[in-house]
């Protein structure tokens, strides 16, 4: 499935999603994924198990090609033959392949990083913020391509400021406020929801 996590900027999400990830260390609680506790795991060893971050910013490499970009994101997990899967996926990547990574647009680089993520075949796709930067255009393409990979069966952890995007390709929302989970439920009824729609949707 495809879970949206929203809420505004200082929430907690980014946080949330590196500690799941291993980048950053939990202070409490426990993690489990699959029946497993992941305190003692390490990002590594976390993304063997499949969990998958595409960070917030994108951090492609940007003196590396795009297919070199591409193939790192198997390095750990994954395989090289996902490569064609993920190129007809992201045409826009395909005709630039050979091209570094630092000269692609805002968006080709999302999906770059995106694709690169999709190298490793992860059980769980951790998304931090795909449309932060892009324009309105490009953010419809990225989410549609996101919506795309739920139909393909990944599941997803989808963190984003823009709400009504986020929500509306996913079956499930969170509402994010202070480090705190404050409303929860179906992504339709989240969209439809007084309180989400005063906060986060401008209405």
């Amino acid at each position: 499935e495809l879970v949206a996590l929203v809420g505004a900027n200082g929430a907690g999400k980014t946080t949330l999603l590196r500690t799941l990830s291993g980048v950053q260390p939990s202070s409490g609680g426990t993690i489990r994924f699959d029946g497993q506790d992941l305190a003692r795991l390490n990002a590594r060893q976390r993304l063997q198990l499949g969990i998958v971050q595409v960070p917030e910013g994108r951090q492609v490499f940007g003196p590396l090609s795009v297919l070199d970009n591409l193939r790192l994101g198997a390095f750990a997990r994954g395989s090289q033959s996902a490569l064609p899967g993920v190129l007809e996926m992201f045409p826009a990547l395909a005709q630039k392949r050979n091209e570094l990574a630092g000269n692609l647009s805002g968006g080709q680089q999302q999906m770059l990083a995106i694709g690169r993520a999709l190298m490793a075949n992860p059980r769980l796709l951790l998304l931090d913020e795909p449309s932060m930067g892009l324009a309105p255009r490009l953010v419809s393409e990225i989410f549609a391509r996101v919506a795309a990979l739920k139909e393909l069966g990944t599941t997803i952890l989808l963190v984003d400021q823009n709400a009504r995007a986020a929500l509306n390709v996913a079956g499930r929302g969170y509402v994010m406020e202070t480090g705190r989970i404050e409303l929860e439920g179906l992504a339709a009824d989240l969209l439809h929801d007084p309180q989400v729609q005063q906060a986060y949707l401008g209405l």
